[in-house]
């Protein structure tokens, strides 16, 4: 049952972001092993997206260490828990939680010498700015706790570049990078601190050629510049190389204007499904105290109450005209979504 609903999930998850985004392209996902200990590494903007669309495009059944809070409520709570994911507590969850990491770290490790995929967001906090943050020590530490208590596991370290074009906006396009694989094994319990400094500099500097990555130094200025040039986010590659090149190389992307068909379709999209539209924008998008959840929780609202809704209009129309105009209805809606995301 656990296997099935997992399965029914991720297929669920797959159509509902195929709706969400314009484009998703993914890169080396070949190289991923089917069967070995994977620990996949990703910088984080988008919130809870980063975790979806590693967890649809890698091909792996992976765990997720995830903040505390989104598990304050109950049923929410056993959600997440059955979509695999396990909590983990910071310094602001309170001093008291932070003991409880033990038997999540302790968990990870028995998963990993199981081999198992856990994924891990390793600058420990989401941030839609274009840059690699510097990296906490969690993940080296589910790493030295499972070669010391496994020593006779091999564990695959793979970097996820996770790009957007514009994180908040709908429809978004995105790249999803799968980087070069490490391969860590007990021999690298010796001299253990400077081993953690090597992984963390090692996995950095990968994911700052997965991702674009602005420095700090006059981040502001340089991302203004980029966004003028219009450069495409999702080749993080031509970005590096532009901003390396002093804006000398870059690849200018010529803007292209929502078409009337695409306009139309939106309007009418929206009418179609003013319930949800209306419940999006006066009720969830007004409380969202963090910018990196809004492309969460509109993508929430997208798969639950939209096909739910769908579903209602489609028994109404059914019961009062025939099922053939209610079968129609669900068309124009899928035909109307297509058009407005796709195009």
């Amino acid at each position: 049952m656990k296997q099935l609903w997992l399965y029914s999930m991720r297929a669920y998850l797959r159509l509902g972001l195929f709706f969400y985004f314009k484009k998703i392209e993914v890169k080396y996902a070949d190289r991923i092993p089917k069967n070995e200990a994977i620990l996949f590494l990703g910088n984080h903007q988008n919130a809870l997206l980063d975790a979806l669309l590693i967890a649809t495009k890698n091909g792996r059944f992976s765990y997720f260490l995830t903040r505390a809070s989104v598990f304050s409520k109950p049923i929410v709570s056993v959600i997440l828990k059955s979509l695999l994911m396990l909590p983990v507590y910071r310094i602001r969850d309170g001093w008291s939680n932070l003991t409880k990491n033990n038997s999540v770290f302790s968990k990870s490790s028995k998963l990993l010498s199981n081999k198992h995929a856990i994924v891990i967001f390793p600058e420990g906090s989401h941030n839609l700015k274009r840059t690699v943050r510097p990296l906490s020590k969690g993940f080296t530490r589910i790493i030295f706790e499972t070669l010391e208590q496994y020593p006779n596991t091999k564990i695959h370290l793979v970097p996820v570049g996770l790009n957007f074009q514009n994180a908040t906006q709908f429809a978004d396009s995105t790249l999803i990078n799968f980087g070069n694989i490490t391969v860590i094994d007990s021999d690298i319990i010796t001299e253990k601190n400077k081993n953690v400094l090597e992984l963390k500099s090692t996995v950095f500097e990968q994911l700052s050629q997965l991702t674009t990555h602005i420095p700090s130094e006059n981040y502001a200025t340089t991302l203004k510049t980029l966004e003028d040039l219009n450069v495409d986010f999702t080749k993080p590659e031509d970005v590096n190389r532009c901003i390396e090149s002093d804006f000398k190389t870059c690849i200018k992307v010529e803007t292209v204007k929502p078409n009337l068909i695409q306009l139309l379709s939106k309007i009418l999209l929206i009418i179609s499904l003013f319930i949800p539209y209306i419940i999006w924008k006066k009720v969830a998008q007004p409380k969202i105290t963090e910018i990196e959840f809004t492309s969460t929780f509109r993508f929430a609202i997208a798969i639950s109450l939209v096909p739910i809704f769908v579903l209602v209009v489609m028994l109404i129309l059914s019961l009062v005209f025939q099922f053939q105009i209610a079968l129609l209805y669900v068309i124009i809606v899928i035909v109307l979504a297509l058009l407005s995301v796709k195009l």
